[in-house]
């Protein structure tokens, strides 16, 4: 379990054959004002393509990547042998800093964090500082992918703990969007009041209202509280997604090997499958193409390829854990952002022992990237002083 210091170095070879990948694309029709309601529209597709053809520098990319912190690390997985796992350790020059565990989703990488990076480590006599371990999934990015069947929840929520505790971060609190909030949450069961002392979420994965057995106060609260107009807007949103949204879901929930082979055989493929994602998700975020072409580079230059990133889908909706949302007594706390497809409060606090919430005017799916300020700052109020989860984490208070 040796820590080795990483650098992304993409072969020469590996950018010669994407050039000749995008050379070949054969490109689909489109109907007269198609707009975004058939998906993807091919003028953005057709833009997007040309610039990672002529014009993208994926090289300049990779060096300002190689600009923060990264390592490599073996960890030993009960029943799936040894995987390395990539990942980004930006330690603050506060020396009682928080050790705080960042989790990403898909279809996301560990540089979903790369703007909140500054912001939590920077020392302050005012808000808590904070040591950030944001790890590269297995079958994502620069990690190993696992082998055979049945890697599931349980699994990532094992490598996760093991590389902190590996780290010597024997305690920590954790920080998840997307399934980063599932293996959150898994984490904060599995290992709540051992190593997990809190966790943080902007998308808090509930799908029905409080029951009375499990929350009767909860229960009697969304009985007898009316929704707001937010909560009607949240409702709203998640009838969207089931409505328009949800395929990509089904498939990679399904049959994750068939959409794999144009993920891994067509960069274009890829570009669309989840360009379509980043737009749809955000809250008019102004994607920089540019920006969106390093996103979807990292996914196809890959250590795995971009077909293993989604067989999480399968593997967790497999094994039942989906909708099976387990329930810890530590600290838990909510940042909820308009565009992202979250319940009404009063369903969101059956998730855990919810101590803090805020809610934001902007903001979608990828909050740490479209508004890593905002979701900074929900993390610094749970954790600082007078904060309701100021010192769980023993001899780490986040302040010198």
């Amino acid at each position: 379990m040796t820590e080795q210091p990483f650098k992304i170095a993409v072969p020469d070879s590996e950018l010669d054959f994407l050039r000749k990948k995008l050379d070949l694309v054969r490109l689909p029709d489109e109907l007269d004002e198609a707009g975004w309601d058939y998906g993807a529209p091919l003028a953005d597709i057709k833009r997007l393509v040309a610039r990672w053809k002529e014009g993208y520098d994926w090289r300049a990319a990779e060096a300002g990547i190689n600009e923060i912190p990264q390592f490599t690390r073996d960890i030993d997985v009960d029943g799936f042998g040894t995987l390395n796992i990539h990942y980004i350790h930006q330690k603050s020059a506060v020396k009682n800093a928080v050790p705080l565990l960042f989790l990403h989703g898909w279809p996301g990488h560990c540089l979903e964090v790369r703007k909140m990076l500054p912001l939590l480590t920077e020392a302050s006599p005012d808000q808590p500082s904070f040591h950030v371990v944001a790890p590269n999934l297995p079958n994502f990015g620069f990690s190993e992918a696992a082998k055979k069947p049945g890697f599931s929840g349980t699994q990532y929520a094992e490598v996760a703990n093991k590389l902190m505790l590996a780290l010597g971060y024997d305690e920590y609190v954790v920080q998840g969007g997307d399934w980063g909030s599932f293996i959150a949450s898994k984490l904060a069961a599995a290992y709540g009041h051992q190593s997990v002392k809190a966790w943080h979420t902007n998308f808090p994965r509930v799908r029905t209202p409080p029951s009375f057995t499990k929350f009767p106060r909860l229960w009697l609260q969304h009985a007898l509280t009316a929704y707001t107009d937010k909560d009607r807007a949240r409702l709203a949103r998640a009838a969207w997604f089931m409505q328009k949204g949800r395929g990509y879901f089904l498939e990679q929930a399904t049959q994750p090997q068939t959409i794999g082979y144009s993920l891994a055989d067509s960069p274009v493929g890829l570009l669309a499958w989840v360009y379509e994602k980043l737009v749809a998700w955000s809250d008019d975020y102004p994607w920089d193409d540019d920006e969106v072409l390093t996103w979807i580079s990292v996914y196809w230059f890959s250590k795995p390829g971009p077909a293993a990133s989604v067989r999480i889908y399968y593997e967790v909706t497999n094994a039942n854990e989906y909708t099976d949302v387990p329930w810890s007594s530590i600290p838990c706390g909510i940042s909820f952002f308009p565009k992202e497809l979250t319940p009404s409060k009063t369903w969101s606090r059956t998730l855990g022992n919810v101590v803090f919430e805020s809610e934001h005017s902007a903001g979608g799916h990828f909050a740490a990237h479209e508004r890593p300020e905002d979701l900074t700052a929900d993390v610094r109020a749970m954790f600082r002083k007078g904060g309701p989860a100021f010192g769980v984490v023993p001899g780490r208070i986040g302040y010198d």
